[in-house]
């Protein structure tokens, strides 16, 4: 069974930096595409960004484009968000999940979620 941890928020000023990972385990890394998904208090889960199993393609969030990339080390079953520019409206718990195709990362119904990782985005 797939199991992600997620790792790496914080509390960040305004306009600083922060670099999320998610370690996969209990599967075959390199066949699934990976998102990396956020949840602000009282709003719905949403894709920030995906990236296709072999890291050659991925897809953004309009709210993130330009200021976040992800990335993935398929030898270290791990995929990183790293955020930049980052905005009080950034501020959520963000998770990890897998999927066989890019475009399906975007539906974020009947999911698990693992703990999450806080960032907060605050002067």
């Amino acid at each position: 069974q797939v199991q992600l941890v997620e790792s790496g928020g914080g509390l960040v000023q305004p306009g600083g930096s922060l670099r999320l990972s998610c370690a996969f385990s209990g599967g075959i890394f390199s066949v699934y595409a990976m998102g990396w998904y956020r949840q602000a208090a009282g709003k719905e889960c949403e894709l920030v960004a995906g990236i296709t199993p072999a890291g050659g393609s991925t897809d953004y969030a309009d709210s993130v484009k330009g200021r976040f990339t992800i990335s993935r080390d398929n030898a270290k079953k791990t995929v990183y968000l790293q955020m930049n520019s980052l905005k009080p409206e950034d501020t959520a718990v963000y998770y990890c999940n897998t999927d066989r195709f890019l475009f399906k990362l975007r539906e974020t119904q009947g999911r698990s979620w693992g703990q999450g990782t806080q960032v907060t985005v605050s002067s």
